[in-house]
């Protein structure tokens, strides 16, 4: 089943699962890298909302070990949901709480549209 899709005037459809199973996630979407007093989650492939929880948990993982930065690379990850950006915007507002500094860093091009047409760039600082 086809379901429409709007975001920001922009309509597109999404197939929704009939199967009422729990999703097998096979490949992880994150990993966790500390150097220096900054710690790099990096996400990789699509982030949707069958896999968004390990996104937050990679986050908290992250901020938990209280480094000065949180960068999250992009420059793997072909696909983000609403529930991924959802996911970025609660890693900013924890990081931002506990004086911790957060970065999006090379987004493809894909990912680089969604993120300026959801208005998150707007918030959340970008690196090259």
């Amino acid at each position: 089943m086809l379901l429409p899709i709007t975001v920001r005037g922009i309509i597109a459809t999404a197939v929704a699962s009939l199967d009422r199973k729990a999703p097998v996630i096979d490949k992880p979407v994150t990993s966790l890298d500390r150097d220096a007093g900054v710690a790099t989650v990096a996400l990789r492939g699509e982030v949707d909302v069958l896999n968004v929880d390990q996104v937050r948990v990679a986050l908290v993982e992250a901020l938990e070990t209280r480094p000065s930065a949180l960068v999250v690379d992009l420059s793997e990850l072909s696909f983000i949901d609403s529930t991924g950006l959802g996911a970025i915007i609660f890693g900013f507002q924890r990081a931002r709480d506990e004086g911790i500094g957060f970065q999006l860093s090379r987004p493809t091009r894909g990912v680089h549209q969604i993120l300026v047409l959801s208005g998150v760039l707007e918030v959340v600082e970008l690196t090259p």
